[in-house]
């Protein structure tokens, strides 16, 4: 089974194929990605690895955490599932919203009434 490992505090010169290269001395790589804003294709600073072993994977953490890379020390530690639902709405199960607060928005009727 592979492990997924996130990669943050990246330099905007790295790429895929040098974030593959540096967690390749610790053992088989299964993929690199560098995650890319799609407006300006510019790098967004962080990225992710999977490694073929729980155990390459927690020996490439240990060494690489806090390491300098073009005067940045990048953070290396086990990605997280991602979370559902992220974001300020759209569409979902339940339909459209705009926000799950009650606290903010613009109140319960008229042109802008409400807790302004």
């Amino acid at each position: 089974m592979s492990t997924k490992i996130y990669v943050g505090n990246l330099p905007y010169s790295v790429t895929d194929s040098s974030l593959q290269s540096n967690f390749a001395e610790f053992g088989n790589v299964s993929s690199a990605k560098v995650m890319m804003d799609r407006e300006t294709g510019r790098s967004k600073g962080f990225g992710f690895v999977e490694m073929a072993s729980a155990e390459v994977a927690q020996a490439a953490i240990s060494a690489l955490h806090g390491m300098s890379v073009d005067g940045r020390s990048i953070v290396v530690n086990l990605a997280r599932p991602r979370e559902e639902g992220g974001g300020a709405g759209g569409y979902s199960a339940n339909g459209y919203s705009a926000s799950k607060r009650s606290d903010v928005g613009y109140g319960t009727g008229g042109y802008g009434g409400g807790r302004y």
